[in-house]
């Protein structure tokens, strides 16, 4: 599913998101896109030119960001920390924060937006990481996968286990793997086109598309980077 086919609503006041996918039923969608299981939803988030979100507090969920595209800022109590390409932010529950974009033109993001476990204790704080500079952590996971770890279950996260960064060099392929239920992987295109190869179908995944692995360990998935420049792509999974 792309965020490009899905309609535009407003969430946190003035941020503009659009769909990738949605809680349904990962065997069964009732919908295109409603695949999701254990995250609530996934989207593409859009602040415009020196807007501001109005104060927000996450309540039994969080929120984790990745800035694709402009520059702006994200305040939670006396701390207001910068966004811009590479940036992601694992935002708590039980925190109110707002999102400002400081330039002309968008600020987007993709959005992930997970539920918390009863008795679950967030930070107290939002945590930040830049992926332009995390070190790689691997280049040979399933073959070929050139790995940065933005967040994992020790950072603070409630439902997900993982959220990375992959890239695939030119002529490469991963390794085709299935997954069995209780698993809810998710794979988007941030940078370059690749071939999503999902069992016995081959589709096209440019930028703002994204897919989910059937948990029935029957369905084997890979990306194929058929181009002769690197492409990446945006990984989640629990």
């Amino acid at each position: 599913s792309s965020w490009m086919d899905s309609m535009p609503r407003h969430t946190h006041g003035s941020l503009i998101e659009r769909d990738i996918l949605t809680k349904g039923d990962p065997m069964k969608p009732p919908r295109k896109g409603a695949a999701l299981k254990y995250v609530n939803r996934f989207v593409h988030a859009t602040l415009e030119g020196n807007a501001s979100t109005t104060p927000t507090t996450l309540k039994v969920e969080q929120e984790i960001l990745l800035i694709l595209s402009g520059k702006g800022t994200i305040t939670a109590g006396k701390k207001s920390l910068s966004l811009y390409p590479g940036i992601a932010a694992l935002v708590p529950a039980d925190l109110a924060f707002v999102m400002a974009n400081t330039g002309s033109e968008p600020l987007s993001m993709y959005l992930i937006n997970e539920p918390t476990p009863q008795g679950f204790r967030p930070n107290k704080e939002i945590l930040v990481r830049d992926e332009n500079v995390i070190p790689i952590s691997s280049t040979n996971g399933h073959w070929v996968h050139i790995v940065k770890q933005l967040f994992t279950t020790a950072d603070g996260m409630g439902t997900l286990e993982s959220v990375i960064t992959v890239g695939f060099e030119p002529m490469t392929i991963g390794h085709p793997h299935s997954h069995v239920e209780g698993v809810e992987e998710v794979w988007t295109a941030i940078e370059g086109t690749s071939i999503a190869f999902i069992g016995k179908q081959l589709r096209m995944q440019p930028p703002g598309t994204g897919y989910m692995i059937p948990p029935n360990g029957n369905t084997p998935p890979a990306n194929i980077n058929t181009t002769d420049k690197p492409v990446k792509l945006y990984y989640f999974a629990r």
